[in-house]
């Protein structure tokens, strides 16, 4: 089955932010179960995984990905992996249970001044149904967070591959801030927390540079 749906971060996602306590990731470490409050709490990027691999029970597997400007279309990232089944074929036994779960992006300055950008995701599931998938982003340049991101993928029916396109409304940052995160390359940084029926079940991390080089 595909599926494509379009949202947009912000909204009510910005509002609860606003409103979560405050949260240490030492505090969640020890939590049996984690939701989305959680994590909207948090005051800075995880220096670690919230959850297990094995925690993915849905088996939600990321096979592509596109970020592309709204404004010009340009398409600005692509990557395309293959499916599961293809990796576990060719997969080593000694092979780090992380891998595939943290993202590096080098992107020019000319990122940082995009006001909308499109991110397309194409993902597959396994044999269980999925409700209220959600995912929350969230961004930090060194301790600051620059914004929260909440989207909404709804319900997958099982061994669906779904696509969706999530609209990110990117803040206006300011010179001096531009400059810091363009000469400070990877200090920018982003946790992705996925929930079905708000308990955490993935936790994927990136950093970036805006250099413009490697």
């Amino acid at each position: 089955a595909m599926k494509v749906k379009e949202s947009s971060g912000g909204g009510a996602g910005a509002a609860a932010a606003a409103a979560a306590a405050a949260r240490t990731e030492e505090e969640l470490g020890r939590k049996a179960l984690i939701g989305p409050d959680d994590v909207l709490g948090l005051q800075r990027v995880t220096s670690d995984y919230l959850c297990t691999p094995e925690e993915n029970v849905y088996k939600i597997d990321f096979t592509r990905f596109k970020i592309r400007d709204m404004e010009s279309g340009t398409v600005l990232f692509e990557i395309t992996k293959p499916a599961a089944s293809e990796r576990e074929h060719n997969d080593r036994k000694d092979i780090d249970p992380n891998a595939g779960r943290f993202v590096r992006y080098q992107f020019t300055p000319a990122f940082l001044r995009l006001r909308q950008v499109g991110a397309t995701v194409e993902f597959t599931v396994g044999d269980k149904p999925i409700n209220n998938f959600r995912m929350i982003e969230r961004h930090y340049f060194r301790d600051q967070l620059l914004k929260s991101f909440d989207f909404e993928f709804g319900f997958c029916i099982p061994s669906s591959k779904n696509t969706c396109e999530h609209i990110y409304e990117f803040p206006q940052l300011s010179e001096d801030l531009i400059r810091e995160m363009i000469l400070h390359p990877y200090e920018t940084q982003s946790d992705s927390f996925y929930f079905v029926d708000n308990k955490l079940v993935m936790h994927n991390k990136a950093d970036y540079s805006y250099s413009g080089g490697p």
